[in-house]
């Protein structure tokens, strides 16, 4: 992973969040908006429906989710990449659709500079579960095994090349074992492929992990963040184990390179509105 284009792409997205150019939503949208979802349902989409949902209602015209998944986001990223750039194709994900994907996979013919950033939506956190009839309770007995028997353990991602993949395969290399990876096109399958029995471990986001550990069906190792998560308080990260990789990922929204400021300033007015609005709803449900 090029981590300096990583922080970049993100920092580029962070200046579209916070300071945007003099707004002009009068001309657009006319028509409905597609939001390109590079995985299969149930994953990204979760991150960005709390936002993304409500946007329509600022713009007065919906955005449409249209599932492209396939290469690690590759191919649903690609898409909008090539689309006019007129604020009416968008993509949603996080940066490593965008930024590791193209360098990870030769086949995969956009760049960073490929997009433009509208605004980073939410903060997902990835973590390792393994079926609840496993017989690893925790990071130490899956290392422990690994070691015995290198190249036996297989864990399954949301894509080749993705974040899901490319954080396990840096706990290997830290850990010194070697897995066997299985790449599916989004984390819901693959973690469909660990209640199967398919394979042994899921790198996954929380999300789509979440009903299945609260169902008592998987059973989560740790977690890839520099803290512990609320709703798992037991559940220890990596970094605290001992092992150097840990990072919490953005998801957000990017239109093609060269769509209009007054275009990506319309985009940008709504994710703050409908920010705006969820974040009340929700103070509000807690009071």
């Amino acid at each position: 992973m090029n981590r300096k284009h990583f922080i970049a792409f993100i920092a580029a997205g962070a200046t579209a969040v916070i300071a945007p150019s003099a707004l002009a939503q009068d001309k657009f949208p006319v028509r409905p908006i597609q939001l390109v979802i590079p995985f299969a349902p149930g994953d990204t989409d979760n991150m960005l429906r709390p936002i993304t949902d409500k946007m329509g209602e600022f713009l007065n015209q919906p955005l449409v989710m249209n599932y492209k998944p396939g290469a690690g986001g590759g191919v649903g990223a690609g898409q909008v990449a090539t689309s006019k750039a007129d604020g009416y194709t968008l993509v949603g994900t996080s940066p490593g659709s965008i930024v590791v994907v193209p360098l990870a996979n030769k086949d995969i013919h956009y760049t960073t500079d490929s997009f433009t950033p509208i605004a980073a939506l939410s903060e997902g956190v990835m973590m390792l579960v393994v079926p609840a009839t496993s017989p690893w309770k925790s990071v130490k007995d899956v290392v422990d095994y690994s070691k015995k028997n290198p190249g036996k353990v297989t864990f399954s991602s949301s894509g080749s090349m993705g974040i899901t993949h490319l954080l396990a395969e840096i706990f290997t290399k830290d850990a010194g074992v070697r897995w066997n990876h299985i790449p599916y096109p989004g984390s819901a399958p693959a973690i469909t492929a660990v209640l199967g029995g398919h394979v042994d471990m899921a790198s996954t986001a929380i999300g789509p992990a979440q009903p299945h550990i609260k169902a008592g069906s998987l059973r989560p190792l740790a977690v890839f963040g520099d803290t512990r998560v609320k709703a798992y308080p037991e559940v220890p990260t990596l970094k605290e184990l001992g092992y150097k990789v840990g990072s919490p990922t953005l998801y957000g929204i990017s239109a093609p390179k060269g769509t209009p400021r007054e275009v990506v300033d319309a985009l940008y007015a709504a994710v703050k509105k409908a920010a705006d609005k969820y974040n009340e709803q929700i103070s509000t449900s807690l009071s």
